[in-house]
């Protein structure tokens, strides 16, 4: 088959600098939706087991409650979105790279997507259940493959794999709302104990022996996953992250759809109940995420981001800082390290917010100063070292 270029119109190889600020946004506000995991009881299995507790602004409309629902609402499922089209923007950069060089496509692009693979294994083992490393290696060589194919192929895929995840939505949400309602489960004692009690070796080998159950998500989403890269690859052939006038007109167009669309259904979804959870998450969220995406992006045209700075020093550190906020709060909330789950089980979310702020300026001041002497992030430094073409 034909080499196909995409090389997008006046795109050239410099950085953008809008990509690091919005990638530290959907690093910081992934956090936000799995501080709260770190924080229940039973931890990372609570998820599965719906044990987790949701706050209902409507029967408790108290000041804490209002807080929690808002800021758990502002980022659950928006930022994964919003980081899974940049991931889909960075292969299409990474095509672009390749196309200039002359080189054949996809190269050694399976190599990168096995390493990553690696990497996500090594992160769910060690570190944390719901990693999203292992689901985008997998996506990835799929839409690797699809870059070097044909812009009518690419839209087949893209609009088929929408579809189809809006059908599994939809019939999912559905059972929810058809089912009667029945009392939630509480948190399992067992994983209770593990993580408040237990040790390292005892919460790795809880891990693997539920390996499928906790792998679950990127199954259920992976229409969502394919639908997302290839939205990147499109927003990045158009210029949506690029500093020109037609950039910003698109960014523009996708604040005010992603959001004037998004932010209302999404709030009637949770305010919905947990009948309508996996609708939010699921298939509103990715549209108040390309909200995000151009309301940040439409700030940072005028200047008005004070924190580009410090979000565009984790964007380019974005591996390192993914994985570090995790294992800060293994070390924090679970009992190997301070066991502050336990310690403040039952004292309201206050705290759990600002472990999630205390953590972020944590990660502004490490990547600040490690980029002040390296180019790149640790983790990115091993990566780059493993992939280099060796003679």
């Amino acid at each position: 088959m034909a080499h196909t270029t995409l090389v997008a119109p006046g795109v050239t190889a410099t950085r953008l600098p809008l990509l690091d600020v919005l990638r530290g946004a959907a690093i910081l506000g992934t956090l936000m939706t799995n501080v709260w995991i770190f924080a229940s009881p039973g931890s990372e299995w609570s998820v599965l087991r719906g044990s987790m507790h949701l706050p209902d602004p409507l029967a408790d409309p108290s000041a804490t409650t209002v807080a929690e629902a808002a800021f758990r609402f502002l980022a659950d499922g928006k930022f994964l979105s919003l980081l899974t089209v940049l991931f889909g923007v960075g292969l299409a950069i990474q095509y672009d790279s390749a196309a200039r060089r002359g080189e054949r496509w996809p190269g050694r692009y399976p190599r990168r997507a096995a390493f990553l693979f690696l990497e996500g294994t090594v992160h769910f083992v060690l570190v944390f259940a719901w990693d999203v490393l292992m689901g985008y290696a997998v996506t990835a060589l799929l839409v690797a493959w699809l870059l070097a194919r044909s812009e009518r192929v690419r839209r087949v895929v893209m609009w088929g794999a929408g579809g189809l995840h809006l059908t599994l939505i939809g019939l999912v949400t559905l059972g929810e709302v058809l089912t009667p309602d029945s009392a939630p489960e509480g948190p399992d004692p067992r994983a209770v104990r593990l993580y408040a009690h237990g040790g390292w070796a005892e919460q790795i080998g809880f891990r693997l022996d539920h390996a499928l159950a906790l792998r679950i998500e990127p199954v259920f989403s992976f229409g969502l996953l394919v639908f997302l890269f290839l939205l990147g690859v499109r927003l990045h052939r158009a210029g949506a992250f690029a500093p020109t006038d037609a950039g910003r007109r698109i960014r523009v167009r996708m604040a005010a759809w992603g959001l004037g669309l998004g932010l209302p259904l999404g709030a009637a979804a949770a305010l919905g109940g947990h009948d309508f959870f996996v609708l939010g998450r699921y298939g509103i969220a990715p549209l108040i995420a390309l909200g995000y995406a151009g309301l940040i992006g439409w700030a940072l045209d005028r200047g008005a981001v004070p924190a580009a700075r410090a979000l565009g020093s984790i964007g380019r550190t974005a591996l390192s800082c993914y994985v570090g906020q995790n294992l800060l709060c293994v070390l924090l909330c679970y009992g190997i390290g301070l066991g502050l789950a336990d310690r403040f089980a039952g004292s309201g979310p206050w705290w759990v917010m600002g472990l999630w702020a205390a953590v972020s300026l944590t990660l502004v001041a490490a990547s600040r100063l490690w980029l002040r002497r390296f180019e790149r992030g640790p983790l990115e430094a091993v990566q780059h070292w493993a992939l280099r073409p060796r003679r």
